[in-house]
């Protein structure tokens, strides 16, 4: 049995639980975190999937995220995440939620940042490689490596929400 979620509307309202393989094999809106990070020289991490994983395995990724479990706000959900997979306890910031038609399945959407500059302690059970990408560097990786495809949606929708106040010229 996979994680259990909430299924929600089309507004993003509650209307039940559910499991989370059932909620993507039934096309069953839930809501899921994703946060973007970069460090205060306007590097991006990205990273490699674990070739064992279910999902896009050997895929590269902007964003690290996942699904917000049962009771939990988007927000914990995106620190939560960041917590498991990178071994960093760092805030996040808001951008923008929106229903998202990914490629598995829809489910609400909450994309959020993280600025930091220390240690990423992977975990090597969903992290294979990660690394700082300068924007140059990771236009030119989209171009020439496999990503995950809603990665890129979560990415687009990070930069056409414009940069940070504190983030570098």
């Amino acid at each position: 049995m996979s994680e259990r979620v909430e299924r929600v509307d089309e507004h993003d309202r509650v209307v039940g639980v559910v499991d989370r393989d059932d909620a993507v094999r039934n096309g069953w809106f839930h809501r899921v975190a994703a946060t973007v990070c970069r460090d205060t020289r306007g590097r991006y991490l990205v990273y490699r999937r674990a070739d064992g994983i279910t999902r896009f395995p050997g895929h590269h990724d902007v964003c690290v995220g996942g699904a917000v479990a049962v009771g939990e706000s988007y927000a914990a959900a995106a620190v939560r995440e960041l917590r498991e997979e990178l071994g960093i306890d760092v805030p996040v910031r808001p951008v923008c939620v929106f229903l998202c038609r990914g490629e598995l399945t829809s489910y609400w959407l909450a994309v959020y940042e993280a600025v930091f500059d220390g240690e990423v302690r992977a975990d090597p059970r969903e992290i294979a490689w990660h690394g700082w990408l300068t924007p140059e560097e990771l236009t030119e990786a989209i171009a020439s490596w496999p990503f995950v495809s809603d990665g890129q949606i979560v990415f687009r929708r990070y930069l056409d929400a414009g940069r940070p106040q504190d983030s570098p010229q």
